[in-house]
């Protein structure tokens, strides 16, 4: 399976993806890093690794009709057959989720349908979680559709909230499990484990 990875960051997710296809673990490769932002970290790490790179953000077009279509072009040139979005801030345009329908993951560092939507990304998150008094928070692993966090899950696993969190720690104690059931997650879908029907997704 080939695999996009999009990321707007340092890109700690898609570094897991790499070490988890270097450990035999994960059958797939990365053809294409896709950053939003042209000093992300992803990108050094893309390099270091000899994989493709695109910058590509909306302010570089006049319209998204365009930015759309510069996306496409990107995915179909490098054959991409799966989107992984590892940290990637930005909403996927509708034309590039109806083509890769169900073939769009996402990284999600809350249980969703709670403390999602636009806007909720990063340490918004987890103030969120820690403002709420939630005795746990977790990771999603979710299909994209066209809203904001919203499409199936496929995965989901919790963490303890503690007391003296601060957003800071609780992202760090998240971060550790996203690393660890993003590959899995992917891993299902390139072995051909997972059945979507409805907005329901499982793994078998």
């Amino acid at each position: 399976m080939n695999i996009g990875v999009f990321a707007s960051g340092r890109g700690s997710n898609f570094q897991a993806i790499l070490d988890a296809i270097q450990r035999g673990t994960l059958p797939a490769r990365v053809t294409l890093l896709l950053s939003n932002k042209g000093d992300a970290g992803a990108l050094e790490i893309a390099r270091e690794h000899a994989i493709p790179t695109v910058h590509l953000s909306q302010k570089q077009f006049p319209d998204e009709a365009q930015f759309a279509a510069a996306m496409m072009n990107a995915l179909k040139q490098h054959d991409v057959q799966f989107i992984a979005l590892a940290g990637y801030l930005k909403k996927i345009p509708s034309s590039v989720v109806r083509e890769y329908r169900n073939r769009i993951l996402n990284v999600h560092p809350a249980l969703l349908p709670a403390f999602g939507g636009a806007g909720m990304y990063g340490h918004f998150v987890h103030e969120a979680v820690l403002a709420s008094g939630a005795k746990i928070s977790g990771v999603t692993v979710h299909l994209v559709d066209e809203e904001y966090d919203r499409g199936p899950i496929v995965l989901q696993q919790t963490v303890p909230v503690m007391e003296e969190d601060t957003p800071e720690t609780l992202a760090a104690r998240v971060l550790t499990i996203e690393h660890e059931v993003f590959p899995l997650a992917l891993k299902a879908f390139a072995e051909n484990r997972i059945t979507i029907r409805e907005r329901t997704a499982w793994i078998h």
